[in-house]
């Protein structure tokens, strides 16, 4: 295998690594897409399209290669029926290794628009978990404030209830200290009616026995 042919295949072994990250459940996709927001890969998004077009470039240069290639040495096949055994098992050799070179090179091209994709899928997804997250805290919280809406009433209007009954028991008071006092201010007025006719009697009483002495 010539040098670029084997950079292409550690390339597409890289690649079926990449594919087996992104796509085994063991790392959730919130720690990729911080993963993708690194400074490092933040400074290589800004050019990131641009290599990735080059490698696409590359890799379907070297995919159009390996089918020239291949067709190149199956008609050399088709038509060296009659030629030397060594000359055929070289022109077979030869289409095999054309052949190796095709898929190499086509896995590689496949591999690396599956890896674009996976990666803008995993960066929506986690988007896409992070709206939602919020949304749900949103609603949590929303459903707290109706909550706190609903039994706020109830709690106001125990309140005022207890008020109520307060102000109702002082009143009751109130009216019982105001009975208590009418009933002592009557006492009062009755005692006071009684003194003042002992008083008049006793002034009669004087008024009489004073001719009686006078006289005498």
């Amino acid at each position: 295998m010539s040098l670029q042919w084997a950079l292409i295949a550690g390339f597409l072994y890289l690649e079926i690594a990449v594919v087996l990250l992104l796509v085994l459940p063991l790392i959730s996709a919130r720690r990729w897409q911080s993963f993708f927001k690194s400074r490092f890969l933040q400074t290589l998004s800004s050019q990131a399209q641009l290599y990735f077009l080059i490698l696409l470039a590359i890799l379907i240069l070297f995919f159009l290669d390996a089918i020239r290639e291949m067709r190149k040495y199956s008609d050399k096949e088709h038509t060296a029926d009659h030629q030397h055994l060594d000359a055929e098992m070289q022109s077979t050799m030869r289409l095999f290794r054309a052949q190796r070179n095709f898929y190499i090179s086509g896995f590689a091209l496949f591999l690396s628009l599956v890896i674009r994709r996976l990666v803008t899928l995993i960066s929506t997804q986690a988007t896409l978990e992070a709206c939602s997250e919020a949304s749900m805290k949103q609603a949590q919280s929303a459903t707290q404030a109706a909550k706190q809406m609903m039994t706020s009433p109830k709690e106001e209007l125990q309140e005022l209830n207890n008020e109520i009954n307060e102000l109702k028991k002082e009143l009751a008071k109130e009216k019982l200290d105001k009975e208590a006092v009418l009933r002592q201010s009557e006492n009062l007025s009755e005692e006071y009616d009684r003194v003042s006719k002992l008083n008049s009697e006793l002034e009669r009483k004087l008024a009489a026995s004073e001719p009686s002495k006078k006289d005498d």
